[in-house]
C-alpha cells in the first residue's frame, strides 16, 4: 500500500495540537498576575494538565482497543475545544484550571493514539521519518504557544484570547481528520490489565527507567514554567515579552532532537545521554549565578539543546529491556509524563521559601542528579 500524502497531512497537524500542553509554561505567568497567585499555587497549574498522563494513559490504551484509534483521537480533539472555551465563556481562576484540565485530559488521549493512528497511513521505511517529523510539528506548536500569547495579550487586548485561537485551530484538525478515511487494523484484544501494568515496576530496571521519564519530564515542563519568570525577576522584562524565553528554549529543544537523530546513528545512546545531561546540568547550575537577560536566555537555550534526547533515550532503553512487554512499556513509560504534574508545585513552594526563582533552579537541579546517575545505570552495551 502506497503511502497517501492526503492522509498523513491531518494526522500529522494533530501533532501541532498535541504541542498546545506546553503553553501552561507562560500561561502560569499571566495567571499569577490576573488572579494574585503565590508561587506555589501557581505552579498547579501545570499539575492540571500533566496528572492525568498518570491517572488515564494505561486507561486510554484500553479504550482506544475499543473505539479505534480515529474515534479516540476525535474524542481528544472534543474535549481540547470544550476546555479552551470555558476560559472565553467566563474567565476566572476556576475557568482556567478547568480549561487546563481538559487540555491535560485531551492531550492525553491525543497522546496515546496519535502515534499508533499514524501507523495506519504510513508504512514501510516512511514510519520513522513521519514520526520524527511528528515531533517536529508539536515543538513549532511549543515555539508559538508564547507567540500566541503574546498576540492576544498585546493586538486582542487579553491574552485569554489564545483559548478560543486553540479551539479554532483543534477544530480545524478534527474536521479535517473526520474528512479523512483512514482503513484502520483490528487491533488484538489485549488481556493487561491496569495492575499488571503497573506490575512491571517491581522490575529494578523498568523503575529506575519510569522515573528517568518522569524526571525528565519535570525538567522539560519545569524550564518552560521558569524560563519567563526569570526574565522577569532578574531582567525586569513585561510578561509579554518574557515568553520569548520559552520560545528559545523550544527552538533549541527542536534543534536538539533534529541533532541527536543523526548522532545516535553513529554514536553509543549511553555515551551521548552521559554527556548531553552532563552539559545540561552544568548550564543549569549557571543559570543559578547570572542576571543579564541574554546569558540567561543562552543558558535555557543550552539546557533545552542537551537534554531534547534524553526522552527517546531513556524510552527506548526501557522498551528494549523488556521487549515481551513492549505494549504495557509503551504505556506505562507515557503515565511517566506526570512529572510535569509533580514537579512544578515543588518548584513554587521552593520559590516561596527562597524567596525566588532560584528555589525553582534548585528542584530542577535535583531532577538532573537523578538523570545524571541514570545516565551511569545504563549499559553502554
Amino acid at each position: 500500500m502506497k503511502n497517501n500524502v492526503s492522509k498523513i497531512l491531518p494526522v500529522l497537524f494533530g501533532f501541532f495540537v498535541m504541542g498546545f500542553c506546553d503553553v501552561v509554561g507562560i500561561a502560569n505567568s499571566y495567571a499569577k498576575i490576573d488572579f494574585g497567585l503565590s508561587e506555589t499555587v501557581a505552579g498547579f497549574i501545570p499539575s492540571m494538565v500533566f496528572i492525568w498522563f498518570l491517572l488515564l494513559s494505561v486507561p486510554a490504551a484500553m479504550l482506544m482497543n475499543r473505539l479505534g484509534r480515529k474515534k479516540m483521537v476525535q474524542l481528544s480533539n472534543i474535549i481540547t475545544i470544550v476546555g479552551m472555551l470555558l476560559p472565553f465563556i467566563s474567565y476566572n481562576l476556576a475557568t482556567c484550571l478547568l480549561a487546563f484540565a481538559f487540555l491535560g485530559i485531551g492531550n492525553t488521549m491525543l497522546q496515546v493514539s496519535l502515534n499508533p493512528l499514524l501507523t495506519n497511513v504510513v508504512k514501510g521505511d516512511a514510519l520513522t521519518s513521519s514520526l520524527t517529523a511528528g515531533q517536529v510539528v508539536k515543538a513549532v506548536s511549543s515555539i508559538c504557544g508564547p507567540f500566541i500569547a503574546a498576540f492576544a495579550a498585546g493586538t486582542l487586548g487579553n491574552w485569554k484570547y489564545l483559548f478560543p485561537i486553540f479551539a479554532l485551530v483543534t477544530l480545524i484538525s478534527a474536521v479535517w481528520l473526520m474528512t479523512t478515511h483512514i482503513e484502520e487494523q483490528k487491533s488484538e484484544n489485549n488481556a493487561a490489565s491496569v495492575g499488571s501494568v503497573f506490575g512491571l515496576l517491581k522490575d529494578k530496571t523498568i523503575l529506575f527507567l519510569f522515573l528517568g521519564i518522569f524526571f525528565i519530564v519535570g525538567v522539560d515542563v519545569g524550564v518552560n514554567t521558569l524560563s519567563p519568570k526569570l526574565l522577569m525577576e532578574r531582567a525586569g522584562w513585561a510578561v509579554e515579552n518574557a515568553g520569548l524565553a520559552a520560545s528559545v528554549y523550544f527552538f533549541c529543544k527542536t534543534a536538539g532532537a533534529f541533532i541527536g537523530a543523526f548522532a545516535l546513528a553513529k554514536v553509543n545512546a549511553v555515551k551521548y545521554f552521559r554527556w548531553n545531561i552532563g552539559i545540561a546540568a552544568l548550564a543549569l547550575l549557571l543559570l543559578f549565578f547570572v542576571d543579564g537577560a541574554v546569558p540567561m536566555m543562552l543558558l535555557i537555550g543550552v539546557v533545552g539543546l542537551f537534554c531534547a534526547s534524553v526522552f527517546s533515550i531513556v524510552y527506548a532503553a526501557a522498551m528494549q529491556a523488556r521487549p515481551d512487554k513492549a505494549n504495557e512499556i509503551s504505556g506505562l513509560m507515557i503515565t511517566g509524563v506526570s512529572g510535569g504534574a509533580v514537579i512544578p508545585p515543588l518548584m513554587g513552594s521552593m520559590t516561596d521559601m527562597m524567596g525566588s526563582q532560584a528555589g525553582s533552579i534548585v528542584i530542577i537541579g535535583i531532577c538532573m542528579l537523578y538523570l545524571l546517575w541514570c545516565s551511569f545505570r545504563l549499559s553502554e552495551s
